[in-house]
């Protein structure tokens, strides 16, 4: 983790953009304790306590009382204080912990870069163990790992590329300190997402113990984002909220140091060739550009994992020279019957229906076989959901036999010819 600023001038932020914070946080929570604002600041207290009494200062707070020794000293608004706060919140509603400077933020991910990892055979296969996969899929998804540049799984739907992409995140060691927001050119940047970004709260607790790390950092396991059909160009840009006055981070900014998947790559609003035309500078020279709404760019890290994944064949997407971009191609295709066996008693194990291997014989011969159709990973545990449901609603124990797989069989599939119930 970063060490704890000493001084105002140590935590790399301008001093108004700091003042502009405490007395919007102290407009939010009125009369506070000194150790009660470094914690809603994330400051140590002797840098909260410096930044206060500067504002003591010039009267914008004044203290509270007369029996609070040292953190316990509270500090409120005076009456220029409540105008200077209102003028602080117009000018940004931005309130919590103190951001980060950009250039504390580019240092530190440099030296905690994604790229400093190395992987071997070993540890792929611990970290994907108990998932069926081929194991040459395996070995060339560990060595795409290592070159640093992005991957593109393709095959069909439902041969487990997205759940495969998410898996990979097993494989980054470690943790990473992300910053609850960054400051830019005299704006704010929210980072920090806890839909995206998981604390380690233990490790957080033995560093505080030494008290020696800056809080403005959260200890987190390295994060995940997939982007699906939702996808648009303008979400890869910094969002500003004209309300709020202050930005939110693009979801592949929120990704450094970890995971970034495209899934279904060909589906989205916009052209994979747009999309990567976007990335080319990012994928090759590991930044990205950025702007804020007063035309002021800037440089940001691109040190993640960019993983692709499209039912489409890459021809589909664009021509060989335009597909040389993705570092590796990793084809996904049906699984081997014994693959399948296995993928499928995982499934009857985890939604507990009894396993019969005579019935998924059968499947295998009578349906899989007999109709020509693959067998993609997808299927056993929708197959076997299906069995659990039926078995649900005729109150009876979840069993796979043969009339119960083909009636799960002929719910999940449209089968051309195949003669349905009539409604009426």
């Amino acid at each position: 983790m970063p060490v704890a600023p000493r001084t105002i001038a140590d935590t790399g932020t301008d001093s108004a953009m700091l003042s502009d914070l405490a007395a919007r946080t102290l407009m939010q929570r009125g009369r506070i304790r000194l150790d009660h604002a470094a914690a809603a600041l994330k400051l140590p207290n002797s840098v909260t306590q410096e930044l206060l009494e500067g504002l003591r200062a010039h009267r914008v707070v004044q203290v509270v009382g007369h029996g609070g020794v040292g953190s316990e000293v509270q500090y409120e608004l005076t009456d220029t204080g409540r105008d200077f706060g209102r003028e602080a919140f117009a000018r940004c509603q931005y309130v919590g912990p103190a951001p980060v400077s950009l250039e504390a933020y580019c240092d530190w991910s440099r030296r905690r870069s994604i790229r400093h990892q190395r992987l071997d055979g070993p540890t792929v296969r611990k970290a994907f163990d108990g998932v069926v996969v081929d194991p040459i899929v395996l070995d060339q998804m560990g060595a795409a790992m290592n070159s640093g540049r992005a991957i593109l799984l393709y095959g069909p739907a439902g041969s487990g590329k997205t759940f495969l992409a998410e898996h990979l995140a097993g494989l980054l060691p470690g943790q990473i300190a992300i910053p609850y927001a960054i400051t830019v050119g005299g704006e704010i940047i929210q980072l920090f997402d806890p839909l995206i970004h998981h604390p380690i709260e233990a490790a957080r607790s033995c560093s505080l113990i030494l008290g020696n790390e800056d809080r403005r950092w959260q200890q987190c396991r390295r994060p995940v984002v997939i982007a699906g059909g939702e996808l648009t160009l303008e979400m890869l840009d910094l969002q500003f909220d004209h309300a709020t006055r202050f930005y939110q981070a693009p979801p592949h900014v929120k990704a450094n140091g970890g995971l970034f998947v495209v899934d279904d790559l060909g589906r989205q609003r916009i052209s994979p060739r747009d999309l990567l035309n976007r990335w080319i500078v990012p994928l090759d020279r590991s930044r990205d550009y950025l702007s804020l709404h007063t035309g002021f760019k800037f440089v940001v890290p691109f040190d993640l994992a960019a993983v692709f994944s499209t039912n489409l064949q890459p021809a589909q997407l664009a021509d060989e020279a335009f597909l040389r971009r993705f570092g590796y191609k990793v084809h996904l295709g049906p699984m081997s019957a014994e693959q399948y066996r296995r993928v499928f008693r995982q499934a009857c194990d985890e939604l507990e229906v009894q396993f019969d291997k005579a019935a998924f014989e059968w499947l295998l011969v009578e349906r899989h076989l007999a109709q020509d159709r693959p067998l993609l990973a997808c299927y056993p545990r929708d197959l076997i959901a299906r069995i659990r449901d039926f078995a649900l609603y005729e109150s009876r124990m979840p069993i796979v036999t043969c009339d119960a797989l083909d009636r799960a069989w002929n719910t999940y599939f449209c089968t051309p010819g195949q003669v349905q119930p009539s409604a009426i």
